[in-house]
């Protein structure tokens, strides 16, 4: 675990992805998002050179660090290093959680995509901070994204571990409910946010959905 023990909200964790913006700016849709509930963000690019992923993760670690909220960067170590970033998620295709946190240090914030319970207990062993598990429901937002692993999964991977865990994929208002019965510690959104038209207000109204 973390030598920082400041503790972080997972309730609503946006991850960015710029294709879905509707020719919006990142940065105001983030903080848009961040006004409307937002608690975390995780900034995820595939399909960029490093130095074009370095220069937005710098600008928007300053998005970010104003409203004080915590920036995750996805997959690349090198990035959430070079940028100063507060953590780094890493899925089973990625670097080992074991090497992620030995080079990401202990006060930084380290998550892991997990499917099954196994994988779970192994993040929880190897230095993993809080757990990504799904996809829930049927997403479109990942291409290469694991078979559904529905809400009786994901009960069962919140039970078998002390760690927060995050739900991910297919997330939305229609299911939000659902999900927090799940005694799970918060949800990820992709397109449930940023392809909103109003994104203040679709985070608004997620939270709401999430406390009540």
């Amino acid at each position: 675990m973390r030598k920082n023990k400041m503790p972080v909200d997972y309730t609503l964790y946006l991850v960015t992805d710029r294709g879905i913006l509707k020719g919006k700016d990142l940065f105001s849709a983030v903080e848009e998002a961040i006004a409307g509930g937002v608690t975390l963000v995780q900034l995820r690019e595939k399909d960029i050179s490093s130095l074009d992923f370095y220069n937005i993760a710098l600008k928007l670690r300053e998005v970010t660090k104003y409203h004080g909220v915590p920036l995750i960067i996805n997959d690349r170590l090198d990035i959430a290093l070079a940028a100063d970033a507060d953590g780094l998620h890493v899925g089973q295709e990625d670097l080992p959680v074991r090497d992620a946190r030995r080079l990401l240090g202990e006060d930084k914030i380290l998550g892991y995509s997990v499917t099954t319970i196994e994988e779970a207990v192994f993040g929880q062993t190897n230095g993993a901070d809080y757990l990504g598990a799904g996809p829930v429901y049927p997403t479109g937002s990942k291409a290469d994204a694991a078979p559904p692993i529905g809400i009786d999964q994901l009960k069962r991977i919140k039970d078998s571990v002390s760690l927060p865990v995050v739900a991910i994929g297919g997330i939305g208002a229609a299911n939000i409910k659902e999900i927090k019965a799940s005694g799970v510690d918060g949800v990820s959104l992709i397109s449930a946010i940023l392809g909103s038209n109003d994104i203040k207000e679709a985070s608004g109204r997620l939270v709401e959905l999430w406390t009540k």
